[in-house]
C-alpha cells in the first residue's frame, strides 16, 4: 500500500493525492474502525500476509494523522494540502512563462468559475484544488456507477490536462533539483 503510494508520488503528483483523497475517504466510510477495515478491505487484497500487515501499518498511521490533524471527517492531510499549494504556485508561475500551460489552462478556466459559482458560497479551494475535485469527482461518480454527463466528462478533461502540464513540470523541477 505505502508503495502504491510512494510510486505513485514519484511519478504523477496528482494521480498521488487523488489516491490519498480516496484512502482518506475510505478511512471515512468506516468511521476510523481498523477492524473493519482489515476485515472488510485489507483482507482482500491479493497479497501476502507480511505484505497485509505492511499495508494494515500503513492503514493504521494514515488513521492516526488523519486524527492528529482533526480531518476524520473532511478536510485533507496538511502535507496533501501543502503539495496542492506548490503546484499552485508553480501554476501561476507556468501562467506567466508557458504559452502550453496558459492555453490548457483558459481551456478549463470556464469549468473552474462554474466551480466556484456552483460552490454557492462555499470555498470550493483554489484552483488546483478545483481540478483535483473535479477529476475527484467523476472518479468517484464512476466507482458508484453513476452516469455522468457530457459538461462534467468534459470538465474533467481540461482539469486533467492541466494537472497532467503540472505533474510534468513538477516533475521536472524535482529530477532537475540538486538536492536529488
Amino acid at each position: 500500500m505505502q508503495s502504491i503510494a510512494e510510486k505513485k508520488k514519484s511519478q504523477n503528483i496528482a494521480e498521488y493525492l487523488i489516491y490519498m483523497y480516496q484512502m482518506e475517504d475510505l478511512i471515512r466510510s468506516y468511521q476510523g474502525n481498523m477492524d473493519e477495515i482489515k476485515h472488510y478491505v485489507i483482507s482482500h487484497y491479493p497479497v501476502s500476509e507480511a505484505e497485509k500487515q505492511e499495508i494494515t501499518r500503513w492503514f493504521e498511521g494514515l488513521l492516526e494523522q488523519m486524527k492528529t490533524e482533526g480531518i476524520l471527517e473532511k478536510g485533507h492531510l496538511g502535507e496533501l494540502n501543502r503539495i496542492v499549494e506548490n503546484l499552485l504556485h508553480l501554476h501561476y508561475e507556468l501562467l506567466k512563462t508557458d504559452k502550453n500551460h496558459f492555453e490548457t489552462y483558459n481551456k478549463a478556466k470556464p469549468f473552474i468559475l462554474y466551480a466556484i459559482l456552483a460552490a454557492d458560497g462555499e470555498n470550493p479551494g483554489n484552483e488546483i484544488q478545483i481540478c483535483l475535485n473535479g477529476v475527484y469527482g467523476l472518479l468517484l461518480c464512476r466507482l458508484l456507477g453513476k452516469k455522468v454527463d457530457k459538461q462534467q466528462l468534459t470538465a474533467a478533461e481540461a482539469f486533467g490536462a492541466v494537472l497532467s502540464l503540472l505533474n510534468f513540470n513538477y516533475q521536472q523541477r524535482i529530477f532537475m533539483s540538486p538536492t536529488k
